[in-house]
């Protein structure tokens, strides 16, 4: 059943005649002081958009003093340090090592030594990158010690602040969305070198996971500048070889300039490796005391040419404050998407936080694809869809549906020249693929939203491609064990992960039906649909585990079960992937009712989520549990969906340095925070979403247009006891479900939820859509259920 949207009044514009006068007149003087650099903008933003951004919003609210970089870099959060803008291709910041040598995997550490600025990372992982290091060194130079401990620092969305204790060197970086801007202050002068060493990768090693450096050149044009490129295969994703191409230039000629390839300087100007070997450069200077010696390092996949171009199309000038407050005004256009009131300080820096940790990946790198020609967005380091797709997908969609819609235009695109939509990629290659083919998933959720501009024609071709055609690699792309699942409707053990890909691909193939049933390919519909419940291939109604019955268990490639799967967490050749039995069998969001009856009704359905959350069986820290809090709704308990919720709210995050419970993921982790903070999560490739209970009192996110949804908690309790329920409202309407539609809130809303001490009736009587219900709104028939179990 849906519910016709309605919409709601902005209200009258605060600003009187006055105000708006004095509000013009600003428009024009930061028009006037920021249009040198107004090219480091996204192409989309207008100058009068920026004004506007920036006058409205950003010179009446900095949103950026609510972040704190800093929160999840420690216990794995793995959060980038250093200076980028929203979705920017590069991530400048130090690459660091502990005191006792050991490398950090994502470039920073919370204590160790700097080794230099490099000029690509990514954000909540680890595994790739660090490429084109940049570090400034006084005295003597020792190209094989370049480190040094670090004091007083500062990080800031679009700032990175610290002194090298060992320099004598304060080092300050800002960035546009392809060029790193570098500011040295050599405190006592003297002896100065700025160096880039090409051979700098994170994670170098011989490991199966590790990245291998494959070779460098290094061209020196003046004694300001340098050029090349450096060349690098592997990481995480296991990917091919990507080349980084780099400009640089200083603003303070050199009095002498040198290159290295191994352990020795030399005065050639032209430096070329082809295997792992030490390269690079250095620029020496006699500074002053107390000197400012600038640097400006373009990126380019393309060429070092087109590196040149990138710093004089974006930063032609040498104002690294002008820089740093134009990067500013692009996070504070993205942060002002969230406004809150009577929230605690800690809620709000989490929050704000959360917004630029979600910011951050994939990355725009339209007008830098080196494999291919096209007019479609170009966006890489999905890293990956398997985490983003359940909760920062969603959200983009939500609050940034042109962004959404260029990431989905970017995966089809992908797949046309590929072959494959990637569950992960980066480093322009796909790779790896965890569980199913979760773009499509990605894909279902823009269209069952209503975003347009996307080919969901050729979308549905790359869906199907997935479900007709095995993979030569099936960890880099498509679906593995795909003969078997589609033939017998089962993965068996002859192929690793079958029990996590099992539940993936029933729901990737939902995900399929919608988009088929929507365009009218009513026989592509049906048959995806008939294969939405194949995980109950895997289903043992027998296997009873701390006395409750029915699991996901491996079967033999002969059709038999074999024994169960009891493995905490498992990893790529087990039966299940980053999870267990707990967590994996009651994955079914296309028909949670049906489990619901296949685990033995609501009630033995509830006790076995209290024993999972009671008993320590649910892992906050990774993602195949992000719904599970969230199952009580479908089983009438809204209230402890509330208890779970607020409790893991309370002890997995915090805004400290080990604030996030695991890898961030992308921005996964922080965009589950996100929602469950503000009492809504969504329900990832439907058009639902499902109410918990708030965290704040009064909270609001921008749809885009001038529309909001308004979450409103009355009888709001900051210590949490009143955190139930009693009754709601939308858009004025009474609200007795505990979930609500996409197209009840797209031309902006008003949640009113009405809260006190003690669980309702609120919200039980009604669960959330399922594919069972007698009313389940598909354009074909819902295939009957006819699992394929063994009979021993």
């Amino acid at each position: 059943m849906k519910y016709a949207g309605k919409n709601i009044s902005c209200g009258k514009n605060k600003y009187h005649d006055t105000e708006r006068q004095s509000l013009l007149m600003r428009q024009r003087r930061f028009l006037l002081r920021a249009l040198p650099f107004l090219l480091i903008l996204p192409t989309n933003f207008t100058t009068t958009s920026i004004a506007q951004t920036a006058v409205t919003k950003s010179a009446v609210v900095d949103y950026t003093r609510n972040v704190d970089p800093f929160i999840g870099v420690d216990w794995g959060g793995n959060t980038f340090i250093g200076s980028t803008v929203p979705f920017g291709m590069l991530k400048v910041g130090p690459d660091m090592e502990t005191f006792d040598g050991r490398r950090s995997g994502f470039g920073y550490s919370s204590y160790g030594n700097i080794l230099g600025f490099s000029h690509l990372h990514l954000s909540g992982a680890a595994g790739k990158y660090g490429n084109i290091l940049v570090a400034p060194v006084t005295g003597s130079l020792d190209i094989a010690d370049i480190k040094s401990p670090r004091t007083d620092e500062i990080a800031r969305p679009g700032y990175y602040a610290s002194t090298l204790t060992r320099y004598n060197v304060r080092a300050e970086l800002t960035s546009s969305r392809r060029v790193g801007f570098h500011r040295y202050t050599f405190i006592k002068g003297g002896d100065s070198h700025i160096t880039v060493n090409l051979a700098h990768a994170l994670g170098l090693g011989t490991g199966r996971e590790s990245q291998n450096f494959l070779g460098a050149e290094a061209h020196i044009l003046s004694n300001r500048e340098v050029q090349g490129v450096a060349r690098v295969r592997g990481g995480w994703n296991m990917g091919g070889e990507y080349r980084v191409f780099f400009h640089m230039q200083l603003d303070t000629p050199a009095t002498s300039v040198q290159t290295w390839t191994g352990s020795s300087l030399s005065p050639e100007h032209d430096a070329t490796v082809a295997e792992s070997k030490p390269i690079g450069a250095t620029f020496d200077l006699q500074t002053k005391p107390g000197q400012v010696v600038q640097v400006k390092v373009g990126i380019s996949f393309i060429s070092a040419e087109q590196a040149h171009q990138n710093i004089q199309a974006e930063i032609p000038a040498w104002n690294f404050e002008a820089v740093r407050r134009a990067n500013n005004v692009l996070w504070n256009a993205e942060l002002g998407k969230l406004q809150l009131s009577g929230e605690s300080d800690k809620q709000r820096r989490e929050l704000y936080t959360a917004m630029y940790h979600i910011m951050m990946m994939p990355v725009d790198r339209t007008g830098e694809n080196p494999l291919w020609t096209s007019n479609e967005p170009y966006y890489d380091d999905y890293y990956a869809i398997w985490d983003t797709y359940r909760t920062s997908n969603p959200l983009l969609g939500l609050i940034s549906p042109e962004r959404e819609r260029d990431i989905v235009r970017s995966l089809v695109d992908i797949y046309r020249h590929t072959g494959y939509m990637p569950d992960a990629r980066s480093g322009n290659d796909n790779g790896r693929t965890q569980g199913g083919s979760n773009a499509n998933v990605v894909v279902a959720d823009a269209y069952v939203k209503g975003i347009t501009g996307i080919d969901y024609n050729t979308a549905l071709q790359a869906m199907i491609h997935d479900t007709e055609v095995p993979p030569q690699n099936a960890q880099k792309e498509g679906r593995g064990g795909l003969k078997d699942y589609n033939e017998r409707g089962y993965i068996t053990t002859a192929d690793e992960r079958a029990g996590s890909r099992i539940v993936e691909y029933s729901y990737d193939d939902f995900a399929i039906a919608e988009v088929a049933c929507g365009l009218g390919q009513k026989e592509q519909a049906a048959r995806a649909l008939a294969r939405t419940h194949n995980f109950e291939n895997l289903w043992d109604p027998n296997m009873t585990a701390m006395g409750f019955k029915g699991f996901l268990r491996p079967r033999n490639p002969d059709g038999s079960w074999a024994a169960p799967y009891l493995v905490v967490r498992g990893t790529w050749p087990d039966f299940m992937y980053e999870g267990d039995i707990w967590t994996y069998s009651l994955y079914a969001p296309q028909d949670m009712k049906h489990l619901i009856e296949m685990a033995g009704g609501p009630q033995q359905f509830n006790n076995r989520l209290d024993f999972v959350f009671g008993r320590g069986h649910f892992d906050v820290a990774n993602e195949p549990g992000f719904l599970m809090p969230l199952l009580y709704n479908y089983s009438g308990r809204p209230d402890k969906s509330a208890d779970v919720v607020h409790l893991l709210l309370e002890k997995a995050f915090s805004d400290t340095r080990s604030g996030i419970p695991g890898n961030d993921d992308s921005g996964a982790m922080s965009s589950w925070l996100l929602f469950q903070t503000l009492g809504i999560f969504p329900v990832a490739g439907q058009d639902v979403y499902l109410i918990s209970s708030p965290s704040v009192p009064d909270a609001s996110l921008s749809l885009g247009n001038g529309k909001h949804l308004h979450i409103v908690a009355k009888g709001f309790d900051p210590n949490g006891l009143n955190r139930y329920v009693q009754s709601a409202t939308l858009n004025g309407q009474e609200l007795k479900t505990n979930w609500f539609r996409h197209s009840q809130i797209k031309d902006g809303g008003t949640l009113v939820m009405t809260l006190g001490s003690a669980p309702s009736t609120w919200g039980t009587t009604t669960p959330p859509p399922s594919l069972s219900d007698s009313n389940a709104n598909m354009c074909v028939p819902i295939p009957a259920s006819k699992p394929n179990r063994p009979t021993n």
